[in-house]
């Protein structure tokens, strides 16, 4: 700068030299001026030089002013630009939306972030506060726009507050917002510069975990959450117990929080349950565990809890967590019904070997009675009156005969766990049965419809399906409808892993709206038919579920009844 300002001196020097010259010869050539003085033309030239050196003054000045003026300008260029420079770095780096707000004239600048977060494109984006508060949750615009200006009027500089925001697919998230607000001399506040932070699954974790604290504080269960590590000699000390500890134990949270669970136990609590806590702590592994525990009062209950360790981000263990429950009620339960299973067992028993007694005990009299009755078949007898009452104890001895070898078999059936299966051919069982009722069929000439296309050959114990069809078809024969011909319809059928056997009749029914709770009970009966001891259909169903089947009965009155007999294949 001082070399331009020597120069432009030098500049004006030599002009205003050679202009002086030139002006000089001019006047002596053209005598313009008579007698024009020597020391005049010196004159003139001592004036340019002196002008010249203020000149000179002048502008190196001026110079130094401007160049005070261009080094101020280019500080204040640099420092914006570095500033700018931050401004793109920080917005790069952070994941925040930042925005820039002109107040005065409503103008709205978002950053990139815009479209990271919220998935605006630059056209969707509005450049107005406008465009901001319209897309704030309806329930959160009036109460954030409130603040906000009621802010700005308090012309504090900080500004901070939480809202959803709409994202461009309809969606909300819950963003903090955080501002600082600039203002001119006089304290108008002209521009605010802020930052959007997601803190959607923040407060998605902060729901979760208010609502995990909602259901431990409420629940029923006592929980107690420990140390990862034993205290010295003792379990770890506890962190925490909901409410439901101290209802159950009695102890308040300050007097089992920093001590160990083990105040818990007493006298009669059994070291190997003790044993098992430690062993799971050692090995880290969860268990759940009964054992005897003692209340604040030393009452004693019992105690059924669970462990569960707790991992952190590290995968180590933080914290055990126990969930407990009083189990007083159910052990004392248990223990009632063990002493009820063993009385049952005893008296079940003792009627087994009662019954047993009695059919062998009764056999022989009835033996010996029917010997006797049959010897007095030989006598004859003339009086009418003896001869209906013999008739009517023949009849009950024979009757007693049946019931007691029906009685037997059932208490074989229910002794006779195991249940010996062979493959029989359907055919030849039925013609069995059916020779053994030849008399009655050939008496009340059913129609009989087989099928066992389907299914010939069944795995199944030979003595009790012939048992059930016999009982089966015999009552068939007893209770038919005298207004027409019985039919009798037997199929077999295949399904899957099982089979079916479906026998129907025509007969006078069962009314199932009456009866359907005791078809299948001991001496039930449903006709009054004076030879029905109402033992068949209970007979059936025993034998049918001892060969691990089931048995259920359709049937209308006076229209028939179907059984449908249900067996696992091998």
């Amino acid at each position: 700068m001082k070399n331009k300002s020597n120069q432009i001196t030098i500049i004006y020097l030599v002009t205003a030299l050679f202009v002086a010259i030139v002006f000089h010869k001019t006047l002596l050539k053209f005598s313009l001026i008579e007698n024009y003085p020597s020391y005049g033309f010196l004159k003139d030239i001592t004036l340019i030089l002196l002008t010249g050196i203020v000149y000179r003054y002048i502008l190196s000045k001026n110079q130094n002013q401007d160049k005070e003026v261009l080094e101020k300008l280019q500080s204040t260029n640099n420092e914006i630009k570095e500033s700018n420079e931050k401004y793109d770095i920080v917005a790069k780096a952070t994941s925040d939306t930042i925005w820039d707000w002109k107040i005065q004239e409503d103008k709205l600048f978002w950053n990139k972030g815009i479209k990271a977060i919220f998935g605006y494109n630059e056209d969707e984006v509005g450049d107005s506060s406008k465009w901001w508060f319209d897309n704030i949750h309806p329930e959160d615009s009036i109460k954030m726009s409130i603040k906000l200006y009621s802010f700005i009027e308090q012309k504090t500089n900080n500004w901070q507050d939480e809202y959803r925001f709409k994202c461009a697919d309809n969606s909300y998230k819950y963003v903090l917002d955080k501002g600082f607000l600039l203002k001119d001399e006089n304290g108008k506040a002209i521009r605010m510069i802020g930052a959007i932070q997601d803190i959607t699954k923040q407060k998605e974790e902060e729901l979760r975990l208010k609502l995990l604290e909602t259901v431990i504080v409420q629940t029923k269960d006592s929980i107690i959450i420990t140390e990862a590590d034993f205290n010295k000699r003792q379990l770890p000390k506890t962190v925490y117990v909901n409410p439901a500890f101290s209802v159950m134990t009695g102890y308040e949270p300050n007097e089992i929080i920093g001590q160990s669970p083990d105040i818990l136990k007493g006298p009669n609590s059994d070291i190997n349950d003790i044993k098992k806590i430690i062993k799971a702590i050692q090995n880290k592994e969860e268990s759940l565990i009964e054992m005897i525990s003692y209340r604040k009062n030393r009452e004693q209950f019992w105690l059924r809890f669970s462990m569960i360790p707790i991992y952190n981000s590290e995968n180590e263990i933080s914290h055990w967590v126990s969930i407990q429950r009083d189990v007083s009620d159910e052990k004392k339960q248990e223990k009632e019904k063990e002493q009820l299973i063993r009385e049952l067992t005893k008296n079940n028993k003792d009627l087994k070997e009662f019954s047993y007694i009695t059919s062998h005990n009764l056999r022989a009299p009835i033996s010996n009675l029917t010997g006797l009755l049959s010897l007095i078949e030989d006598i004859p007898i003339e009086d009418s009156e003896l001869k209906e009452i013999l008739f009517g104890f023949d009849k009950s001895t024979h009757l007693l005969n049946e019931t007691i070898n029906d009685l037997t078999k059932v208490m074989i059936i229910k002794d006779n766990l195991s249940i010996q299966k062979e493959d029989l051919f359907l055919k030849d069982v039925f013609e069995d049965v059916f020779s053994q009722l030849s008399f009655q069929i050939d008496l009340h000439k059913p129609i009989l419809q087989i099928d066992f296309e389907q299914v010939s050959v069944l795995n199944i114990n030979k003595t009790y399906i012939e048992s059930i069809l016999l009982n089966l078809l015999t009552n068939a024969l007893k209770y038919r409808a005298e207004s027409k011909t019985l039919k009798i319809t037997i199929t077999a059928s295949q399904n899957n892993d099982s089979t079916t056997l479906v026998f129907k009749d025509n007969g006078i029914g069962i009314d199932l709206e009456r009866n359907r709770d005791k078809i299948f009970g001991l001496y039930q009966r449903f006709h009054d038919y004076p030879d029905s001891k109402g033992l068949g259909l209970y007979l059936v169903k025993s034998q049918v579920e001892a060969m691990n089947g089931t048995i259920s009965i359709e049937s209308q009155v006076n229209k028939g009844t179907t059984f449908t007999l249900t067996f696992k294949n091998k």
